[in-house]
């Protein structure tokens, strides 16, 4: 194929041309909402040309910090930057991975220019601290670029844009590493099946998860990730999150039946994204990905937020190289007499990720402190979030992961009153292990994202005083985002002198009397559960466990409340 506007860097034997004859030639379109039908539908994906002009445009719309570097200061610094040396052994910044650096269909022109790029980059973007998806990026770029030049204005344009709504590319291991949280977040509540696994054969999920960009933006060939590329222009950070959960679930689907070693789960999802075309098509990919209901863009920037406040609360900052942050339980210090080390780090799996950073700490127990509701308010106060577990007098096993300090029972006077956050679930471990999450996660239609939780989202944005915008954003799946059929959606934890209870509406998913002695379990709305255990039982052992280096609540951002 003959392409000289936009095939310098191109070797066309290595380019799937089918169809290019019957494609459209131009695309005149400016609705939001059709170009994402039309990238979806993969429009200008038969194209070259057309797919050139295409990113050109999306790339050139996007807001941008003042002073962007554009072609000319490519032009200007290049030769200064590169000088005489190899290209192709051009050494590159400490930002990204040199050995992840993909090639797709570029010529041998192309493959040096995507190091000469990347320097250019580094020079005039000395912010970047980690950007592994950059290499990718610029390469993908290449393919549909005039000249060196142009792919750097463009990939500046992305990396320097100022829209706070709009996050694009990951540039600081602050960002990248709470952007892996999330995805973990996401996994564990819409691929349940494929997290399980994951937890079952490795030894640290996130580990795992820390990959999740490097799917796309390394393993996926090249007819997939510009496919990728297309939706994200359009759409931005969050089609990505959906392509890479897809991806986890056709994995699950063609790999989980066969065996899998802890050491070896990473490489194999690696090899699975490298070969998917032996399984699934891009255009299969994409209906996998926008067939999940995922939360709106307001809630994931929510959990993005507080991921990172958890983060800097360990002590990683903008400037911090790549280092594992994630623990987990530790087996020499963690003694449960109702859980073992091994299903403690099944429900750790569950949890929200920025407290998964966290060590259990054992805050209260019926065996030590006794059997008094009163002791269990006054040991448990002040800590946010809390585990609850309950083993019966006939052995079953089952509890609760409790969002919100037990301290704001108190904002309703005497009156027993449900508080807490759509991250409350309940659980049964013996005989049979189930989790049962908020309703509203697996049915997001009964609670349409309100209109206030997006001007929250807007107006947070600027602020006269200066202070971060994020510390009065109200919390992650906080009820007052949705609009919920009716109170039984959200009764996620009440309590009084008389007695607890978790969730509510058609019945209770627990209740415990004023002794701690007796309770009973039921099916309820907002959590759409079964009967953790025997309808009625008798306690044997109770015990709340807390997150070590948790901040005490009054120091907390209102974030993580």
């Amino acid at each position: 194929m003959d392409d000289t506007e936009y095939g310098r860097f191109v070797d066309w034997d290595k380019m799937e041309s089918g169809g290019q004859e019957q494609s459209p030639k131009v695309l005149n379109c400016n609705d939001l909402q059709e170009l994402k039908q039309l990238s979806r539908q993969g429009y200008w994906a038969k194209n070259h040309s057309l797919r050139a002009k295409v990113y050109k445009k999306l790339i050139k719309d996007i807001p941008c910090r003042t002073v962007t570097p554009d072609a000319s200061v490519y032009r200007d610094i290049v030769g200064k930057i590169v000088g005489k040396r190899n290209t192709s052994t051009l050494p590159l910044p400490e930002f990204v991975d040199d050995r992840q650096v993909p090639t797709y269909c570029l010529n041998s022109e192309g493959v040096g220019a995507v190091r000469k790029v990347i320097m250019c980059i580094s020079n005039q973007f000395p912010d970047i601290s980690f950007c592994p998806a950059l290499p990718s990026i610029v390469a993908l770029l290449l393919h549909y670029s005039q000249d060196e030049a142009e792919c750097f204005e463009s990939v500046s344009r992305i990396l320097a844009c100022n829209d706070p709504n709009r996050r694009l590319v990951d540039q600081t291991f602050l960002a990248f590493e709470s952007s892996c949280m999330t995805f973990g977040d996401l996994a564990g509540k819409y691929c349940q099946g494929p997290h399980k696994l994951m937890v079952a054969v490795s030894e640290d999920v996130m580990e795992v998860y820390s990959d999740w960009q490097r799917w796309l933006f390394g393993e996926l060939p090249f007819n997939y990730v510009t496919r990728v590329f297309d939706v994200f222009l359009v759409e931005g950070y969050k089609v990505l999150f959906r392509l890479a959960l897809a991806l986890l679930k056709f994995f699950h689907k063609v790999r989980g039946g066969q065996p899998m070693e802890s050491n070896n789960v990473k490489r194999d999802i690696q090899e699975f994204v490298r070969d998917i075309s032996k399984s699934v098509s891009p255009e299969k990919l994409l209906e996998k990905a926008f067939a999940i209901r995922l939360f709106s863009r307001k809630e994931i920037q929510l959990l993005q937020i507080a991921n990172e406040k958890a983060l800097q609360q360990k002590g990683i900052t903008v400037k911090q190289k790549r280092q594992n942050v994630h623990l987990a339980v530790d087996a020499e210090n963690f003694k449960s007499e109702i859980v073992s080390v091994k299903e403690m780090r099944d429900i750790w799996s569950w949890i929200p990720e920025r407290f998964a950073l966290c060590q259990p700490l054992l805050l209260f127990t019926n065996q030590e402190h006794g059997n008094s509701l009163g002791r269990f308010f006054l040991h448990c106060e002040g800590h946010e979030p809390t585990l609850l577990l309950i083993k019966t007098s006939s052995q079953e096993v089952c509890g609760a992961y409790l969002s919100t300090d037990w301290n704001s029972r108190k904002k309703s006077g005497n009156k027993l009153s449900f508080f807490g956050t759509g991250e409350c679930f309940v659980f049964r471990l013996q005989p049979e292990v189930e989790r049962y999450e908020w309703v509203i996660i697996k049915h997001p239609e009964l609670g349409r994202v309100s209109a206030t939780a997006d001007q929250e989202s807007n107006s947070s944005q600027d602020t006269a005083d200066g202070t971060d915008p994020s510390d009065r954003l109200s919390p992650f799946l906080a009820t007052r985002h949705f609009n919920l059929p009716s109170k039984t959606a959200s009764m996620f934890m009440a309590g009084s002198t008389e007695c607890i209870i978790i969730g509510g509406g058609d019945g209770q998913a627990l209740y415990l009397d004023s002794d701690l002695n007796y309770g009973r379990t039921s099916h309820c709305n907002t959590f759409n559960n079964q009967p953790l255990c025997s309808e009625t039982f008798q306690v044997a052992i109770i015990e709340v466990w807390g997150f070590e280096d948790n901040l005490h609540n009054e120091e907390r951002p209102s974030t993580l409340r």
